[in-house]
């Protein structure tokens, strides 16, 4: 056998070793998202009472752009031209994954409670399939609607009457909508160019994210006064700066990338599980019979939606 002969019999398999490793390798990836994520909406509910919302996302963002710089900088001055020529699409990414995504969780944790804002952002991975304009057939319909019901059921505390009424928790409508802005975010991840790297583009999103929300940041100042840096403060920023930002947004990334928003998403259902494990045992947060009841239902509701085999729409 020669050595070209060789070449041709071997490639194959390993083709098929990198295509089979690659789903493991995103599942992994969007877990430790998912959890870390997780922790977040624990810190953020922490924060409510000691930092502004606003400023909290402003702090978060400039440490993620610190932790990120030394391993991006160099990388993103080599794709300028290439990042210039997708500003528009990068600038949406970072409108709504950075400044607006994290600032609405923040808010949310200011009214509502950890476990709440978990099993509101259940939702998402539904969104996601609609956002990222994937075929829904009947089951995906079924499972929609079941998880719909049980985000009313949430917002509405069990009472048909509340939600004819718009009765609902302030903080739990901000963390509606966050959920809404996450699944467009991730959606458009799809859309990503190749060329970019994925160090240069969360770069790129960082800055762009932490200057659109700069001005609001100075009006918050203003308006309610700054924080004091304390052990309390500092330590929670350092870890959604930190964990949160950098070290999540580049694992479901690159997760994305390589399983698609789709498969991500299921991965994403583990998260009021998460939240609610992590206030109870952080926050002595305890969940009730109704919470309960509405994690069954989000959860049954996008575990039914994201069966079946996922097709894109042309």
């Amino acid at each position: 056998m020669t050595v070209l002969d060789h070449a041709r019999t071997t490639a194959p398999a390993a083709t098929t070793s990198t295509t089979r490793s690659a789903p493991g390798g995103g599942l992994v990836l969007a877990a430790v998202a998912t959890v870390v994520w997780s922790g977040s909406f624990v810190v953020s509910r922490a924060l409510h009472d000691s930092v502004p919302p606003v400023q909290a996302a402003f702090w978060r963002w400039v440490i993620a752009l610190v932790a990120v710089a030394p391993f991006a900088v160099r990388q993103a001055w080599r794709e300028r031209a290439l990042l210039r020529r997708h500003f528009g699409y990068i600038s949406l990414a970072a409108l709504l994954g950075v400044t607006v995504y994290n600032t609405l969780v923040n808010q949310a944790g200011v009214t509502t409670s950890a476990s709440n804002m978990g099993m509101i952002m259940a939702a998402a991975p539904v969104l996601i399939a609609v956002f990222a304009r994937q075929r829904i057939g009947g089951r995906r319909a079924v499972g929609l609607v079941i998880a719909l019901l049980g985000v009313l059921t949430l917002l509405g505390k069990g009472s048909p009457a509340a939600l004819l009424r718009l009765d609902f928790t302030t903080g739990d409508l901000w963390m509606l909508a966050a959920a809404l802005s996450f699944a467009g975010y991730s959606a458009l991840l799809r859309r990503k160019p190749a060329r970019i790297g994925q160090l240069p583009f969360l770069f790129a999103t960082f800055a762009l994210g932490a200057m659109l929300l700069a001005p609001v940041y100075v009006v918050s100042l203003v308006t309610q006064g700054g924080f004091a840096p304390s052990a309390g403060t500092v330590g929670p920023l350092l870890y959604v700066g930190v964990c949160s930002s950098a070290v999540a947004f580049f694992a479901w990334n690159k997760a994305i990338s390589l399983i698609g928003p789709a498969r991500a998403g299921i991965v994403y259902y583990l998260q009021p599980v998460c939240v609610a494990l992590l206030s109870f045992a952080l926050l002595g947060e305890r969940t009730g019979p109704l919470q309960i009841l509405c994690m069954a239902l989000i959860l049954a509701g996008v575990a039914l939606g994201a069966s079946g085999p996922v097709t894109a729409r042309r």
